[in-house]
């Protein structure tokens, strides 16, 4: 027999139930057997319906018949209607399927297919598998067809193929109740773990103490949004956040910066960590004694756990991928996204921008919840907050930029406010503004709503406490080459009272004025 012969043969062989054979000789994953029992069940118990419904979908049945007759039951379901024969039969006939699934004679054998329900759940999951078998070769074969392609951008099937499988998680992998037993216990024990923390933090904590004082650390499973103008010093603010985590108390943590490179982030934390000018780093200018200071400071910052990805126009399904990479190699407790309006929300480009905004804001929050991590994600804020009438910017929900599914979707909404951005010298209690910055968190799901002061020092592009003092932790430090020491010497003299020019005469009452008994005349201290 020749090879057309063969292959003419292959096309004409058939199952037992009917169903071709396809060209290469192999039939699609399936199991129409199992398929008509799960149906027969739901029509003959409405406790088979509540099990399956939340495991199937019309597409996941082999046989389109079988899908069309799910997909009555599930309409009656949803209009609180009853489920048995004659009303599938009704509901198809409706809506003009009756004829395309065999009549009412195929509805009504679905019933001989099966005794009871009673193990309706393993047999839906098993038809469900065979779906997610099927999805992976339809996935495979278009992959494969479209790479042997010249014309194929090798990156967009990538993400194409990566959409597609993660949306086949979304679709058909879920997450299965809790007994409140069991959640219990788990609460217990974070209450426990929160009551064993001296310092109160059981989350990632960020560095700030009046910060972590109100939030007790980014807690897990969290979306928090940090929205601000343009230059109020949003990315200054994550990175010396993400330093802190990271440097001072050893937590893994990833940035993926899609506005500044790799290395311009760096020479931020370097700026920040060493306490030299942006400037000076920028242009290499830098004295001698200064080139030690930052051989010197970086050897912490260059052992953390921090990792950074600079790729530009990220997607949603890429970011997950990287992420869950991270989590499983790196171990990582705390994502941080800059910014958020850079990112794109995949390859097809459906719908407008506020939609695709909504889109990414709930794949961040679904990823937040999967990896159990917090997820800080920066954003625009729009123009409104400049064109607000009255002498007060300080930003509102309402300003959030593009998506009010932002707001939504976030457990907690922070602004940053530094008056001085505007030209305000002093705040409404008359007190200086200068390198002052408000952290308004104007929505949080687990606590109270504040607004807590940092310090903002530009030249450093750092945040730090109020009463932070730069240099305060490494001026003594005998680790530090060419640290400031104290001046034994001068402070065993003991102290001396020196006249001031704001004194009077000489003649005049000095009583209070504290001297040594070794000097008498304040005219002629020494």
């Amino acid at each position: 027999m020749n090879q057309d012969n063969q292959n003419k043969t292959r096309k004409r062989i058939v199952t037992s139930t009917g169903l071709p054979v396809n060209e290469i000789g192999k039939l699609p994953p399936q199991s129409v057997e199992l398929e008509e029992a799960v149906l027969g069940a739901m029509l003959l118990e409405k406790e088979a319906l509540s099990t399956v419904i939340d495991i199937l979908s019309p597409a996941s049945f082999y046989k389109e018949q079988n899908g069309k007759v799910f997909n009555a039951i599930v309409n009656l379901f949803n209009r609180s209607e009853p489920v048995d024969i004659l009303t599938v039969t009704q509901e198809l006939k409706r809506s003009g399927e009756l004829e395309f699934v065999g009549g009412s004679y195929y509805v009504s054998a679905l019933t001989n297919r099966i005794a009871s329900s009673a193990n309706i759940e393993f047999h839906a999951r098993v038809v469900a598998q065979k779906f997610l078998q099927r999805e992976l070769i339809r996935i495979g074969t278009e992959t494969i067809k479209t790479a042997y392609e010249d014309s194929t951008d090798v990156f967009e099937l990538l993400d194409h193929t990566t959409q597609n499988i993660f949306e086949i998680l979304d679709n058909n992998v879920r997450k299965q109740h809790d007994k409140m037993s069991t959640l219990i216990v788990k609460a217990l024990d974070e209450i426990d773990a929160a009551a064993n923390q001296k310092d109160g933090l059981l989350g990632v904590p960020s560095g700030f103490t009046a910060l972590d004082r109100i939030t007790g650390g980014w807690q897990k499973s969290d979306l928090l949004i940090l929205a601000a103008r343009p230059g109020m010093g949003k990315t200054a603010f994550v990175v010396t956040m993400a330093k802190n985590a990271a440097v001072e108390f050893n937590k893994p943590c990833a940035i993926f910066s899609l506005e500044m490179s790799s290395v311009q982030l760096v020479k931020r934390l370097i700026s920040s960590e060493t306490e030299l000018p942006q400037d000076k780093i920028l242009k290499g200018n830098l004295e001698p004694y200064e080139y030690q200071q930052l051989h010197e400071r970086i050897k912490k910052l260059s052992t953390a756990p921090l990792y950074i990805d600079d790729t530009p126009a990220l997607s949603i399904f890429e970011l997950r991928a990287k992420a869950r990479r991270l989590k499983e190699n790196q171990k990582i407790e705390l994502i941080i996204i800059d910014y958020l309006q850079l990112m794109s929300g995949g390859p097809d480009g459906k719908g407008n921008r506020e939609q695709e905004i909504s889109q990414i804001s709930r794949g961040l929050k679904s990823l937040s919840k999967e990896l159990e991590i917090p997820i800080i994600a920066l954003s625009q804020l729009s123009r409104q907050v400049e064109n607000r009438p009255g002498g007060s910017k300080r930003p509102q929900l309402s300003d959030l930029r593009e998506s009010g599914a932002i707001e939504q979707d976030a457990d907690m909404v922070m602004f940053i406010y530094r008056p001085e951005y505007y030209g305000l010298e002093v705040d409404e209690n008359n007190e200086p503004t200068r390198g002052k910055a408000e952290i308004i968190i104007a929505k949080n799901r687990h606590g109270a709503l504040e607004t807590v002061k940092l310090r903002f020092i530009g030249q450093y592009a750092k945040f730090a406490d109020l009463d932070y003092n730069e240099g305060q932790d490494s001026i003594y430090s005998s680790n530090t080459p060419q640290s400031l020491e104290q001046n034994t010497d001068f402070l065993a003299s003991g102290t001396k009272t020196v006249q001031s020019k704001n004194w009077d005469k000489p003649e005049d009452n000095n009583n209070d004025i504290i001297k040594r008994n070794d000097i008498d005349d304040v005219n002629n201290p020494f």
